[in-house]
């Protein structure tokens, strides 16, 4: 697609001085980017190989805290280097950033040049594997929702992000007129990730004032991700250029709902035939996707962490606000974790609802083809679609509720220690065990303004 490059188109803009910087990232546990920005001369010289970082950058918080109890990196170790590699194959242009071009990193131990286990993308790149052994391809989309604010991210730093002003007054989901008068934002973000080689299929309102809604089309599972993780940090970055702030926190403001990253999946031959369609089966549904979709769900609670990986994120788990709270299927239901799409179609896919806006998608996307190929392997059965409001449905099994919750079951899920390697839960059980323990410690405004009198 127009927008990505050659490492020798990459070399003959740099000598014809048209990009002067190269952004060499990785993703941290976070989904964010992370990485050093390069004379461009210097990457096409050198750094194309390899360069380093210090291996706390898969180890810390959303503050950059070097947290302690992790053993793959720690003050007794030393915090030593990891290797980056670019990726070749993701260099692009960054439209939005004059000069710039960006490329994605893997992350190698330093001494063994092997793949680091817990790095997010690595994780990915093993599940995807395990469904190319098989003659599997897998195909994802996944959707970025995220409030847009009057304000600047440095003002709203200043008031300690209070008096927050969403860009709307009211709710504007599909709505022309409102979405006008914020193309100030939205229309360069569709347009500079398009030239980046993203293949944006439109932005519209979401259902509350100021959330937007970004969609990408369809692609390989890597690809899925990479392109996400671009998108969100695009996002952050033309906002604050036209002086706007961005969030992608799944539950900013008790009455407004939540953000969430929608994750669709469907399962392809190499040579581009959908495994998930039957057209003879009742609703379309090839026996190897009712398997997959049984996995989802047998296995939901076990990988929620990997959807709701904060405290905040189960806040979003309301009823009455199009997020989900139960973990069964339907047929093009919104209240349901799972929802069935293209119904019938080669479109068909299944729809993932529980992951929210803060998500890694490398994270999201591993642990799902994890539980789906369980099913697959397990020849799990599938029960019937539930119809109605999902939310009143008391038999069925619940999303967990709490940061709490979530981590048991990671730490106690077999399916995931086995696909992702021990060493890899213990170190994600450790960063939610962490979250969880710095949010024990604040005292929050709320108990002091409702018990400093009173109590």
């Amino acid at each position: 697609m127009a927008g990505t490059l050659t490492f020798e188109e990459l070399s003959r803009l740099v000598a014809d001085g048209e990009i002067d910087t190269v952004l060499t990232c990785l993703v941290d546990m976070q989904g964010r980017l992370m990485g050093k920005r390069y004379h461009a001369q210097m990457f096409v010289d050198h750094a194309y190989k390899e360069t380093h970082c210090c291996n706390y950058l898969l180890a810390t918080d959303l503050e950059m805290y070097t947290v302690e109890g992790y053993r793959a990196t720690s003050w007794a170790g030393g915090y030593g280097d990891y290797v980056m590699k670019p990726d070749l194959a993701t260099l692009r242009r960054v439209p939005w950033l004059e000069g710039t071009a960006m490329v994605l990193c893997d992350v190698l131990d330093h001494h063994t040049h092997d793949s680091v286990p817990h790095s997010p993308r690595a994780i990915l790149q093993r599940q995807i594997a395990a469904f190319e052994a098989r003659g599997l391809k897998v195909m994802a989309a996944s959707e970025l929702e995220f409030f847009l604010f009057e304000q600047s991210f440095e003002e709203l730093q200043k008031t300690g992000f209070r008096d927050l002003r969403p860009i709307s007054g009211y709710n504007e989901d599909y709505h022309i007129l409102q979405t006008t008068k914020e193309e100030a934002v939205m229309r360069p973000l569709r347009n500079h990730l398009y030239a980046a080689g993203i293949p944006v299929e439109n932005t519209k309102g979401e259902a509350e004032t100021g959330q937007e809604e970004l969609n990408i089309r369809y692609e390989d599972a890597l690809l899925c991700a990479d392109h996400h993780t671009i998108a969100k940090h695009a996002t952050k970055e033309i906002a604050w250029q036209q002086g706007r702030a961005v969030t992608f926190l799944p539950k900013w403001h008790r009455d407004k709902v939540g953000s969430s990253a929608h994750i669709h999946q469907s399962l392809w031959t190499l040579d581009g035939e959908s495994l998930f369609l039957d057209r003879e089966a009742e609703h379309g549904m090839s026996r190897m996707m009712r398997q997959y979709v049984a996995g989802l769900i047998k296995y939901a609670p076990d990988y929620t962490y990997f959807l709701a990986p904060y405290i905040n994120s189960y806040k979003r788990f309301q009823e009455g606000t199009f997020a989900p709270t139960k973990t069964a299927w339907s047929i093009d239901n919104r209240t349901a974790g799972f929802r069935l799409c293209g119904e019938g179609s080669p479109a068909i896919r299944v729809e993932c609802r529980i992951g929210g806006s803060d998500l890694n998608p490398y994270l999201a996307l591993a642990a799902q083809l994890a539980a789906g190929l369980r099913g697959i392997e397990e020849e799990l059965p599938l029960d019937p679609p539930v119809t109605g409001d999902l939310y009143q449905a008391e038999r069925l099994q619940d999303v967990p509720r709490t940061l709490r919750e979530a981590t048991q079951a990671l730490k106690a899920s077999k399916m995931l220690r086995e696909a992702f390697g021990e060493g890899v839960i213990d170190h994600y059980v450790r960063a939610a065990e962490w979250e969880q323990e710095e949010f024990d410690r604040v005292v929050t405004d709320y108990e002091i303004a409702r018990g400093f009198e009173r109590c």
